[in-house]
């Protein structure tokens, strides 16, 4: 490859992730993907359905669904054909968050949050159509002096990329966010962070037990 070939390569990474950049500063930018509003159907908190034994609970006054933000440093993912010394000619695919939704159901003082992501997938230079693994952690944490954690989750899922396409949209919707309705008004003070999490992945991947290996037949056996 010359010296023109490799510096055509560099720019045409550089134009892909600055379209990253911009398909991630609005839903409106992503064209291309049913809305989140028309998956989650409503960003706000719904009561308990009518019938239900636990209805009977009384939410507090002028209760919102949590917010979503996209915790800092974490709204990109990118893996490099060599990890050692990453570079844009080494890219294989960066993935990005560009807006999220939520939806809040209440039942017997338990709250259940669906929260949904989209995003896109850039494929670099070292990338290939296949289907990528993306690491994606929701933490409902409650804001204050000493911020704590509620609640986390870790969810890893499949994007496909189809060949001769290296700009793939995606969406993932996360349903089970469960966590009990604090007293007061301290859930005015709670908010869920998403963010990619590839180090949380690997430590999960290290503590899955290995299969184990069948059984030798002893010599002779019939």
């Amino acid at each position: 490859m010359d010296a023109r070939q490799i510096d055509c390569r560099r720019r045409g990474v550089i134009a892909a992730l600055a379209l990253l950049a911009a398909g991630l500063a609005g839903c409106s930018s992503m064209p291309s993907m049913p809305s989140l509003s028309s998956l989650m159907g409503s960003s706000t908190s719904k009561p308990a359905a009518a019938g239900d034994a636990s209805a009977a609970y009384v939410p507090p006054p002028n209760f919102e669904c949590p917010g979503v933000s996209i915790r800092q440093g974490a709204g990109t993912f990118s893996v490099s054909a060599n990890p050692a010394e990453p570079t844009a000619l080494n890219l294989r695919y960066q993935v990005g968050i560009g807006t999220t939704a939520r939806e809040c159901h209440l039942v017997g003082g338990v709250v259940t949050m669906k929260v949904g992501v989209q995003g896109r997938v850039i494929l670099g230079p070292a990338g290939a159509p296949g289907q990528i693994d993306v690491p994606l952690r929701f933490a409902v944490v409650q804001e204050g002096v000493e911020p704590k954690t509620i609640m986390t989750k870790l969810q890893v899922f499949s994007i496909s990329i189809p060949p001769n396409d290296n700009n793939v949209p995606f969406t993932h919707v996360e349903d089970e966010l469960t966590f009990p309705m604090p007293q007061g008004a301290a859930i005015d003070y709670y908010v869920v962070y998403v963010g990619f999490d590839p180090l949380g992945a690997a430590d999960v991947s290290k503590k899955k037990p290995s299969p184990r290996r069948p059984a030798r037949q002893r010599r002779g056996a019939t």
